[in-house]
């Protein structure tokens, strides 16, 4: 085996054919991947890795195996040496692999000058190094396997004639088929298993860096049967007798194989940032689907961005991830402004769905323009559709970072809009009234959005001074309480309720203003007010719980300040203008808390000041103003003339300011060694482990509104910006009650590495050259040494 091995490389590079082969294989991907403009050109795709050449790389395969192989039978037929060969003492499986192993080391060593993309991407990345190797290996080993099956299938092929040519032809024509062809027959048929028959879905999920067993099987399925046929065919030459139940029973024993591995299977991702392993909350979620799912992805065109090309991307590739969990899911990406005839119609029905449009630059040959997308999805299963917003915007963020963000949150959103199809609700909250909380409209879309995930109503405290057992026991059939910026003060009654609520293991979130103060009221003829203490009788009872929400405005002097918009220039010609206002710190987080983590700004609005006091409770500080920061009293001017004067620096000389704490741990009853103020049965000195998190700022939760209604929660209508307020909250609610898996979805990190530009502009022709011309210097000098080598060895035998 060895010996025929041997003799087909030096076959092979005794003849100019041979380079030629390599030459052409070399040079196209140096162009397309380096020179020509597409969508294969690493230097305008801009991410650091070599997607467009595992993308790319098949389909040149698709020519040069062919052409490496198909000298392999049908040149010795046309010789007429394949008799004699048969007559070797050497089985015919020998021969076969010879051939085979032979072809394999030629197409490696055409392989092996590739390894220069992965240095250049190397240096290319932003920063030096900026690759995901683990990722590209992977990627490597799809493409080992799609080599050994591409090149079975051409060994093959080369059997079929004694004409070089007509070899060449079969072997394209069934390396394409298996390729592509299975693919487009599912396209017409909807057939999930007949496009599973093809290597293109394989090759793709192994291209990701994720090597699947299923992937691995089919792979060595398909070598395996074409290598069976090749010795078939070679035992016919020799006149064998063909034995028919032999070739019906392996491709049926291949097919049981891979359904088998269908069922029992491993998944290796060998990602850095392990993007393609799905967390086990959203397995468990996945593997409750019984019934279809479809999934309509709207990012889809021409004319995308790179990085919104790579979102692209990466939708479709994590909704590989899920579909390969379970056959019930399945998804489409759709172009709705495709056709100019039904591009309106198609943008107003997306507009009335709440699927808004997103517009975005695009920069090609130094020209900038803009298109326009939809970075939405419908998910739609036993009759019912949710939204999905694929992209997560993030303050003062460019493109890169925008697709950065959304690319880390593509596995929540997702997972959690299947959820929100799938899981029934089972926890309860109770939204507090009665003591001056925030309206209803201004609280509708937080609320709104925490429908799809928990019941909700709202709960009154009224009624404790008449009937406080029943008070108390219905509060407790909640799991969670919600005080929106309460502004009237709560009665000892109304606080022994609620401290005994949190004695009974209910978890709270508290919202809470200090101080008076509304941005509205500043927008009178004089343009200012007055901020004074709010006194709601709850000191005492945070206090004890180990925090203080003191009555003193925080105001920042940076840039991490929200803004605030106001009419400047004569009556007539006055006009709208955005300037940064003090008052509305956005907060930040310096901890890796689920709550916190890889969240947007929270913009806040005439917060107070957090301190925490030394108890027996956990806390963590879950935001923070920027630094440097001014602590004012009450009462206190405020005038809308401070947002257009340069405030001064002197003043602000505090560090960052708490904002918002997570309290957890076994409360001390606010009542403990104290008259109660009523009775109840059940009364507890000592609560059973809970949690509870306290925000200075009653304003988080508030959502603006316009003529249409309340805007989503978070959405500034003057600025046009989106911060975090809603995130923030839904993961604080999240996590008092326990639903941690959505939180760590939310907050799994993805690392997407760019290519340094600035670098790429000033070396990009020292780049072309080396990664088009340097593979073929190094061809060239191999030809050289290996003539050179023959030449002696035939010189020395002779």
């Amino acid at each position: 085996m060895f010996a025929i091995l041997k003799k087909e490389i030096q076959s092979f590079f005794a003849s100019p054919i041979g380079y030629l082969v390599i030459a052409i294989f070399l040079l196209l991907n140096g162009l397309f991947l380096w020179l020509f403009k597409g969508e294969f050109n690493i230097l305008k795709y801009g991410f650091a890795d070599l997607n467009s050449f595992f993308l790319l790389a098949p389909w040149i395969l698709v020519f040069l195996i062919p052409a490496v192989t198909m000298r392999s039978f049908s040149d010795e037929k046309k010789q007429g040496t394949l008799e004699l060969l048969l007559t070797k003492p050497i089985s015919h499986l020998h021969i076969v692999l010879g051939k085979y192993f032979g072809a394999i080391v030629l197409i490696l060593l055409a392989l092996l000058p590739t390894l220069l993309y992965v240095v250049t991407i190397y240096q290319l990345g932003n920063p030096i190094g900026n690759l995901d190797i683990g990722s590209t290996l992977g990627s490597y080993f799809g493409l080992l396997f799609l080599i050994a099956a591409y090149t079975a299938i051409g060994v093959f092929a080369s059997t079929l004639s004694d004409n070089q040519i007509v070899a060449f032809i079969s072997a394209v024509f069934l390396c394409f088929f298996f390729y592509v062809g299975f693919e487009g027959i599912a396209e017409v048929t909807s057939s999930r298993f007949i496009e599973q028959l093809g290597m293109s879905s394989h090759y793709k999920s192994m291209s990701r860096g994720v090597l699947d067993t299923r992937d691995i099987i089919y792979f060595l399925s398909v070598t395996a049967l074409f290598l069976f046929f090749t010795v078939k065919r070679v035992n016919s030459e020799a006149s064998k007798a063909i034995q028919w139940a032999i070739i019906a029973i392996v491709p049926v024993a291949l097919v049981a194989l891979n359904f088998l591995s269908s069922s029992v299977y491993s998944r290796f991702d060998l990602t850095s940032d392990n993007r393609y392993t799905l967390s086990d909350a959203t397995l468990n979620s996945v593997k409750e689907i019984d019934s279809p799912i479809v999934i309509d992805v709207f990012l889809e065109g021409e004319g995308f961005p790179s990085e919104f090309r790579r979102l692209q991307s990466e939708t479709r590739q994590m909704l590989e991830e899920f579909s390969a969990y379970n056959n019930n899911i399945s998804y489409n990406f759709l172009n709705p402004i495709e056709d100019e005839a039904t591009r309106e119609r198609n943008i107003e029905q997306l507009n009335a769905r709440g699927l808004t449009p997103m517009q975005v630059n695009v920069q090609e040959n130094g020209k900038q323009s803009q298109a326009i997308i939809f970075p939405w999805a419908l998910a739609s299963y036993n009759g019912e559709t949710v939204k999905i917003a694929l992209v997560k915007y993030k303050v003062n963020a460019d493109q890169q970072e925008l697709v950065t963000n959304s690319v880390q949150h593509l596995e929540y959103a997702i997972a959690d809009g299947l959820g929100k199809l799938i899981t029934p609700k089972k926890r309860k909250i109770a939204v507090l009234k009665g003591n001056g909380e925030m309206p209803n409209q201004y609280i509708a879309d937080f609320v709104t959005t925490l429908r799809d995930y928990y019941f909700i109503a709202p709960f009154t405290l009224d009624s404790v001074a008449v009937s406080p057992q029943k008070t108390a026991s219905a509060l407790n059939d909640y799991d969670l309480i919600i005080a929106a910026k309460p502004t009237e003060a709560f009665t000892e009654h109304e606080k022994f309720v609620l401290d005994q609520y949190t004695m009974h293991g209910g978890k709270s979130l508290w919202l809470i203003d200090a101080i008076t103060m509304e941005k509205d009221s500043l927008f009178n003829l004089e343009g200012k007010n007055v901020a004074i203490p709010r006194d709601l009788n709850l000191t005492d009872f945070f206090f004890k719980y180990g925090v203080r929400v003191n009555p003193l405005l925080t105001s920042v002097k940076s840039q991490n300040i929200g803004r605030i918009a106001l009419e400047s220039g004569e009556s007539e010609r006055s006009k709208i203008q955005l300037f940064n206002w003090p008052y509305s710190p956005l907060g930040m987080s310096d901890t890796n808390h689920p709550i916190s983590n890889n969240i947007n700004l929270v913009k806040f609005d005439f917060a107070n000041q957090i301190d925490t006091l030394k108890n027996n409770i956990s806390k963590t500080i879950l935001l923070k103003s920027d630094a440097p920061a001014r602590l004012e009293g009450t009462p206190l001017e405020i005038s809308l003339a401070f947002a257009l004067q340069e405030p001064d620096s002197k003043l602000f000389n505090k560090k960052a300011q708490n904002l918002a704490v997570l309290l957890e741990g076994e409360f001390t009853s606010a009542y403990k060694n104290r008259v109660k103020p009523l009775r109840l049965s059940e009364e507890k000195n000592t609560s059973v482990p809970t949690k509870m998190i306290v925000i200075a700022d009653g304003d988080v939760i508030k959502n603006d509104i316009d003529r249409s209604g309340p805007l989503s929660l978070g959405f500034d209508k003057w600025t046009k910006e989106t911060y975090g307020n809603k995130e923030f909250l839904l993961n604080a609610v999240n996590y008092l009650l326990d639903d941690d898996g959505l939180i760590n979805i939310r907050s799994k990190e993805v690392k997407v590495a760019f290519l340094d530009q600035q670098k790429i502009a000033d070396e990009k022709t020292k780049w072309q050259v080396i990664n088009i011309l340097l593979p073929l210097v190094f061809l060239g000098v191999f030809g050289v040494l290996f003539y050179y080598y023959r030449r002696n060895k035939y010189a020395k035998t002779a």
